[in-house]
Protein backbone atom coordinates (compact mmCIF):
# COMPACT_ATOMS: atom_id res chain seq x y z
CA UNK A 1 0.00 0.00 0.00
CA UNK A 2 1.60 3.43 -0.68
CA UNK A 3 1.02 6.03 2.16
CA UNK A 4 2.06 9.34 1.52
CA UNK A 5 2.90 11.65 4.10
CA UNK A 6 2.84 15.47 4.23
CA UNK A 7 5.20 17.34 7.27
CA UNK A 8 5.05 21.36 6.84
CA UNK A 9 8.21 22.79 7.29
CA UNK A 10 8.48 26.76 8.35
CA UNK A 11 4.95 27.23 8.72
CA UNK A 12 3.56 30.02 8.95
CA UNK A 13 1.15 30.32 11.73
CA UNK A 14 -2.51 32.15 12.31
CA UNK A 15 -4.85 32.98 15.08
CA UNK A 16 -7.95 34.76 15.66
CA UNK A 17 -5.69 37.86 16.54
CA UNK A 18 -3.72 37.99 13.14
CA UNK A 19 -6.94 37.72 10.63
CA UNK A 20 -8.91 40.63 9.20
CA UNK A 21 -12.52 41.45 11.09
CA UNK A 22 -13.98 41.02 6.93
CA UNK A 23 -12.99 37.38 5.76
CA UNK A 24 -13.16 38.23 1.57
CA UNK A 25 -10.88 40.60 2.69
CA UNK A 26 -8.52 38.25 4.71
CA UNK A 27 -9.25 35.93 1.63
CA UNK A 28 -7.42 38.78 -0.46
CA UNK A 29 -4.76 38.98 1.08
CA UNK A 30 -4.11 35.40 1.05
CA UNK A 31 -4.69 34.95 -2.55
CA UNK A 32 -1.93 37.81 -3.34
CA UNK A 33 0.18 35.99 -1.07
CA UNK A 34 -0.54 32.92 -3.01
CA UNK A 35 0.29 35.17 -6.35
CA UNK A 36 3.34 37.12 -4.84
CA UNK A 37 4.86 33.36 -3.82
CA UNK A 38 4.24 31.84 -7.38
CA UNK A 39 1.72 29.17 -6.62
CA UNK A 40 0.73 27.91 -9.93
CA UNK A 41 -2.54 28.69 -10.67
CA UNK A 42 -3.56 30.28 -7.25
CA UNK A 43 -6.80 30.87 -8.96
CA UNK A 44 -7.67 27.15 -9.77
CA UNK A 45 -10.46 25.69 -7.12
CA UNK A 46 -12.68 22.50 -6.98
CA UNK A 47 -16.11 23.40 -6.81
CA UNK A 48 -18.83 21.28 -5.09
CA UNK A 49 -22.09 21.25 -6.08
CA UNK A 50 -25.44 19.05 -5.55
CA UNK A 51 -28.47 18.09 -6.63
CA UNK A 52 -32.21 18.60 -5.83
CA UNK A 53 -31.78 15.61 -3.90
CA UNK A 54 -28.83 15.89 -2.58
CA UNK A 55 -25.87 14.14 -4.93
CA UNK A 56 -22.73 15.64 -4.69
CA UNK A 57 -20.43 16.19 -7.51
CA UNK A 58 -16.94 18.27 -7.63
CA UNK A 59 -14.78 19.72 -10.08
CA UNK A 60 -11.75 22.21 -10.49
CA UNK A 61 -13.03 26.05 -11.89
CA UNK A 62 -11.13 29.25 -12.07
CA UNK A 63 -11.91 32.16 -10.30
CA UNK A 64 -12.44 35.41 -11.93
CA UNK A 65 -13.24 37.68 -9.75
CA UNK A 66 -14.65 39.00 -6.86
CA UNK A 67 -17.80 41.12 -7.18
CA UNK A 68 -20.17 42.24 -4.06
CA UNK A 69 -18.07 39.86 -1.63
CA UNK A 70 -18.72 37.02 -3.77
CA UNK A 71 -16.18 34.88 -5.83
CA UNK A 72 -17.11 34.87 -9.41
CA UNK A 73 -17.07 32.11 -12.29
CA UNK A 74 -17.96 31.30 -15.24
CA UNK A 75 -19.74 28.49 -17.06
CA UNK A 76 -22.06 27.22 -19.35
CA UNK A 77 -25.68 26.54 -18.01
CA UNK A 78 -26.53 23.30 -19.31
CA UNK A 79 -23.20 22.19 -18.07
CA UNK A 80 -23.58 19.18 -14.97
CA UNK A 81 -22.70 22.08 -12.52
CA UNK A 82 -24.51 25.01 -13.99
CA UNK A 83 -27.99 22.06 -13.87
CA UNK A 84 -26.99 21.95 -10.57
CA UNK A 85 -26.64 25.03 -9.40
CA UNK A 86 -29.91 26.19 -11.29
CA UNK A 87 -31.95 23.20 -9.05
CA UNK A 88 -30.38 23.12 -5.95
CA UNK A 89 -28.31 27.18 -5.74
CA UNK A 90 -26.20 26.37 -3.29
CA UNK A 91 -22.12 25.46 -3.51
CA UNK A 92 -18.84 24.89 -1.68
CA UNK A 93 -15.35 26.06 -3.25
CA UNK A 94 -12.09 24.87 -1.93
CA UNK A 95 -8.57 26.63 -2.91
CA UNK A 96 -5.81 24.57 -1.95
CA UNK A 97 -2.02 26.39 -2.16
CA UNK A 98 0.05 22.82 -1.04
CA UNK A 99 3.16 25.17 -1.25
CA UNK A 100 2.11 27.84 1.44
CA UNK A 101 0.20 24.85 3.19
CA UNK A 102 -3.09 26.70 3.16
CA UNK A 103 -6.60 25.90 2.05
CA UNK A 104 -9.52 27.95 1.95
CA UNK A 105 -13.02 26.81 1.80
CA UNK A 106 -16.26 28.50 1.22
CA UNK A 107 -19.54 27.43 1.29
CA UNK A 108 -23.05 30.07 0.21
CA UNK A 109 -25.47 30.44 -1.81
CA UNK A 110 -24.89 30.64 -5.29
CA UNK A 111 -26.94 33.25 -8.47
CA UNK A 112 -26.16 33.57 -12.01
CA UNK A 113 -24.84 37.59 -12.86
CA UNK A 114 -26.29 39.87 -14.68
CA UNK A 115 -26.65 39.31 -18.44
CA UNK A 116 -24.84 42.65 -19.11
CA UNK A 117 -21.96 41.26 -16.77
CA UNK A 118 -21.50 37.85 -18.32
CA UNK A 119 -21.66 39.91 -22.10
CA UNK A 120 -18.84 41.87 -20.89
CA UNK A 121 -16.80 39.14 -19.61
CA UNK A 122 -17.27 36.73 -22.21
CA UNK A 123 -16.14 39.26 -25.45
CA UNK A 124 -13.15 40.16 -23.37
CA UNK A 125 -11.76 36.76 -23.33
CA UNK A 126 -9.75 35.50 -26.58
CA UNK A 127 -11.33 34.83 -29.49
CA UNK A 128 -10.22 31.40 -29.43
CA UNK A 129 -12.27 30.68 -26.06
CA UNK A 130 -15.25 32.99 -27.30
CA UNK A 131 -15.16 30.16 -30.47
CA UNK A 132 -14.38 27.29 -27.51
CA UNK A 133 -17.75 28.14 -25.43
CA UNK A 134 -20.13 28.16 -28.88
CA UNK A 135 -18.59 24.79 -30.03
CA UNK A 136 -18.57 22.23 -27.08
CA UNK A 137 -22.05 20.97 -25.75
CA UNK A 138 -20.59 20.68 -22.36
CA UNK A 139 -21.73 17.72 -20.19
CA UNK A 140 -23.38 16.67 -23.11
CA UNK A 141 -22.35 12.93 -24.42
CA UNK A 142 -20.57 13.14 -28.18
CA UNK A 143 -19.59 10.73 -30.26
CA UNK A 144 -15.94 12.06 -30.59
CA UNK A 145 -13.72 15.12 -30.42
CA UNK A 146 -14.35 15.17 -34.50
CA UNK A 147 -17.87 17.20 -33.45
CA UNK A 148 -16.19 19.31 -31.80
CA UNK A 149 -13.39 19.99 -34.35
CA UNK A 150 -15.83 20.70 -37.08
CA UNK A 151 -17.90 23.11 -35.16
CA UNK A 152 -14.67 25.17 -34.19
CA UNK A 153 -14.42 25.26 -38.29
CA UNK A 154 -17.58 26.38 -38.94
CA UNK A 155 -17.46 29.44 -36.35
CA UNK A 156 -14.03 30.48 -37.73
CA UNK A 157 -15.10 30.66 -40.99
CA UNK A 158 -18.47 31.94 -40.01
CA UNK A 159 -16.36 35.12 -37.69
CA UNK A 160 -13.18 35.42 -40.00
CA UNK A 161 -13.71 38.80 -40.31
CA UNK A 162 -14.33 39.65 -36.58
CA UNK A 163 -12.54 39.71 -33.08
CA UNK A 164 -15.65 39.43 -31.19
CA UNK A 165 -18.59 37.24 -31.11
CA UNK A 166 -21.81 37.65 -29.54
CA UNK A 167 -22.37 35.57 -25.82
CA UNK A 168 -24.46 32.59 -26.42
CA UNK A 169 -27.29 32.16 -24.50
CA UNK A 170 -26.41 29.30 -22.39
CA UNK A 171 -23.32 30.51 -21.26
CA UNK A 172 -22.38 32.72 -18.51
CA UNK A 173 -21.64 33.51 -14.77
CA UNK A 174 -22.26 32.88 -11.00
CA UNK A 175 -21.33 34.46 -7.94
CA UNK A 176 -20.92 32.40 -4.67
CA UNK A 177 -22.03 34.77 -1.94
CA UNK A 178 -20.53 33.26 1.00
CA UNK A 179 -21.70 32.10 3.96
CA UNK A 180 -18.89 30.77 5.37
CA UNK A 181 -15.16 30.62 4.97
CA UNK A 182 -12.89 28.65 6.67
CA UNK A 183 -8.77 29.26 6.68
CA UNK A 184 -6.75 26.25 7.06
CA UNK A 185 -2.76 26.77 7.60
CA UNK A 186 -0.59 24.01 7.75
CA UNK A 187 1.65 22.96 11.01
CA UNK A 188 3.50 20.30 12.27
CA UNK A 189 2.27 17.41 13.97
CA UNK A 190 -1.25 17.74 12.24
CA UNK A 191 -1.74 20.33 15.00
CA UNK A 192 -3.01 22.66 12.00
CA UNK A 193 -4.87 26.38 12.25
CA UNK A 194 -8.04 26.50 11.53
CA UNK A 195 -10.10 29.58 11.59
CA UNK A 196 -13.42 30.21 10.69
CA UNK A 197 -15.75 32.62 9.81
CA UNK A 198 -19.65 32.11 10.01
CA UNK A 199 -22.13 35.32 8.55
CA UNK A 200 -24.48 36.59 11.30
CA UNK A 201 -26.19 39.20 9.10
CA UNK A 202 -24.86 40.88 6.14
CA UNK A 203 -21.69 42.35 7.04
CA UNK A 204 -21.21 40.55 10.17
CA UNK A 205 -19.20 37.43 11.02
CA UNK A 206 -18.69 35.42 14.14
CA UNK A 207 -15.10 34.07 14.38
CA UNK A 208 -13.67 31.28 16.07
CA UNK A 209 -10.64 28.62 16.31
CA UNK A 210 -11.47 24.93 15.43
CA UNK A 211 -9.46 21.89 16.35
CA UNK A 212 -7.38 20.37 13.29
Amino acid sequence: MFVFCFVPVNASTLDISDVLTDPVAQFRQWFEEAQQSKVPEPNALTLATATSDGRPSARVVLLKGLLEGGFVFYTNFESQKGREMDANPRAAMVFNWLDLQRQVRIEGQVRRLSEEQSIAYFQSRPKGSQIGAWASPQSQVIDGRQLLEENVQQLKEKYASEEVLPKPPHWGGYVLLPEMLEFWQGRSSRLHDRIRYDQQKEGQWKIKRLAP
